[in-house]
């Protein structure tokens, strides 16, 4: 997984990250070229459970999941159990043109956007920084307050 340390709120904060669940890299790829102007960093898992983890950890993430007929039962109870245990977060889902029909059964489960076309990542990459403009930062310790706070403070944590 690609973490990226000093992650400014644009990029993502431990609340919320741009994270990509595929096999292959395909999709990541794509995504990086839409948001290369943009800053923010794509991580990367290669399954569900470990992205679902990696949600753990930074709760108000956008996911980009890619649908896999194996793992399709798998991430339709992963989503329909979001909104409980993930309530900020939001899932984007990616498949092969084979797939299409799963649209609107995996947009009833949640997913904010369904594409088969890498091409056409432009809505997913809008619909992930406007998620991620809005995702709070964490609080800090009182300690980095009033670091950060300092003249010289961002100079000594940079």
């Amino acid at each position: 997984m690609n973490e990226s340390p000093g992650a400014t709120p644009s990029q993502g904060t431990a609340a919320g990250r741009l994270l990509v669940c595929e096999r292959g890299g395909q999709w990541a790829g794509a995504l990086r070229r839409e948001l290369a102007r943009s800053g923010v960093e794509v991580g990367e898992t290669r399954s569900l459970a470990e992205c679902w983890d990696a949600l753990a950890a930074s709760p108000a993430s956008f996911l980009v999941v890619e649908l896999a007929r194996a793992g399709a039962e798998d991430l339709l109870g992963r989503m329909a159990r979001r909104e409980r245990d993930f309530p900020l977060a939001r899932v984007a889902v990616v498949a092969d043109r084979s797939l299409a029909h799963w649209q609107w059964l995996l947009r009833e489960a949640g997913a904010v956007h369904f594409t088969c076309w890498p091409r056409q990542l432009g809505v997913v990459a809008e619909l992930a920084c406007r998620h991620l403009a809005g995702v709070p930062a964490p609080p800090q310790r009182l300690t980095d307050r009033i670091w950060a706070g300092l003249p010289w403070g961002k100079e000594l944590s940079a």
